[in-house]
Order: C-alpha cells, then sequence, then structure tokens
C-alpha cells in the first residue's frame, strides 16, 4: 500500500528544469533588450554628428552665396573704377 501512495503524490512546487528555463528566457530577454539600448544609443549619437554636420553645411552654403555676391560687387566695383580711370586719362 505503501508504493501506492508514492506514487499517487504529486509535486505542487517549482522544479528545477521549469526555474532553469525561466531564468534562460530572463536572460535572453535582458541580453536582447541591452543591445537594443545600446544600438538605440549609438543611432542618437550618430543622428547628432550628422545634424551637426547639416547645420555646418548649411551655413557654408550660405556663406558662399555672400562670398560670392561681395565678388560680383566688387567686379563690378573694379570695372566701374577701371571705367572711371580711363574717362580721367582721356580728358587730360
Amino acid at each position: 500500500m505503501t508504493a501506492n501512495k508514492n506514487k499517487n503524490i504529486t509535486t505542487n512546487g517549482i522544479s528545477f528544469k521549469m526555474l532553469s528555463m525561466v531564468v534562460i528566457i530572463m536572460s535572453i530577454a535582458l541580453i536582447l533588450s541591452m543591445i537594443k539600448i545600446y544600438l538605440s544609443n549609438q543611432i542618437y549619437y550618430e543622428s547628432k554628428k550628422v545634424n551637426k554636420i547639416q547645420r555646418e553645411v548649411q551655413a557654408l552654403k550660405a556663406e558662399k552665396i555672400i562670398l560670392q555676391q561681395n565678388i560680383e560687387l566688387l567686379k563690378f566695383q573694379y570695372k566701374v573704377a577701371d571705367t572711371i580711370f580711363n574717362i580721367d586719362e582721356g580728358s587730360e
């Protein structure tokens, strides 16, 4: 009769196999989330660098336009001054 009682008894606790599976699953989830956080941070910092470079490019383009306008103004002034100089030489 003792043999029948031992066979009918079931354990209500958590087995080592179940505990190890839970620990493995939690470890995998933790590793994956850490990888995601790392990649997100790297993307954030790289996008900050890209935005900074884009702002610098825009500033340089604006400066180029201003410099081109200054060059055109200087060319115009040189041509006008050269014309006036030629007129002054002709009147002498």
